[in-house]
């Protein structure tokens, strides 16, 4: 079925190969995006705070929203690769959208009902059951402006990505 090199398993040499992966454009796209939101998120932290967080590389919130970069430039590299009016630019642009409005309302909101909790936990009596409760986690969505510059930086990395492949004559 399909394009898959037969039922031979992968054994012939227009087989499955793991490292076609590599090749996929939109792939590649968007693991750039969050690599670099959430390398900028750890650099900015080591400039402003004077101290390195490692769990910045792998955390939620902050600025730029890596979620924004990710799912932008997975929507742009598929539209540059696919088209712009084709169904699967548009899944990905909804996809996108759904995303970056979870960031910035949903999430952004739960965040700040944590830091409420967590004050009202913090003002218990320590013999209260709940004063020893783990604080929960603050920093889950995004700000608008962070949202705006996670699209920002995926667009901007999908659209380079592409300048690539066509500089490259790999398009």
């Amino acid at each position: 079925m399909g394009d898959d090199g037969g039922g031979d398993g992968g054994a012939s040499s227009a087989g499955f190969s793991y490292f076609a992966v590599f090749h996929n454009y939109p792939l590649v796209a968007a693991l750039l995006g969050f690599a670099v939101a959430q390398s900028i998120k750890f650099f900015v932290t080591r400039y402003k705070e004077n101290r390195w967080d490692p769990k910045q590389l792998i955390g939620s919130g902050g600025m730029p929203s890596s979620h924004s970069a990710t799912v932008t430039a997975l929507a742009v590299a598929i539209g540059f690769q696919d088209g712009f009016g084709c169904a699967l630019f548009a899944t990905a642009a909804i996809f996108a959208s759904v995303v970056m409005y979870d960031a910035s309302g949903i999430r952004l909101h739960a965040g700040k009902q944590a830091e409420v909790l967590n004050q009202i936990v913090c003002e218990l009596p320590s013999e209260h059951p709940l004063s020893e409760t783990r604080p929960l986690r603050e920093l889950l969505g995004h700000t608008p402006t962070q949202v705006v510059a996670g699209a920002l930086l995926g667009s901007m990395l999908a659209t380079a990505g592409q300048m690539f492949l066509v500089v490259s004559g790999s398009v």
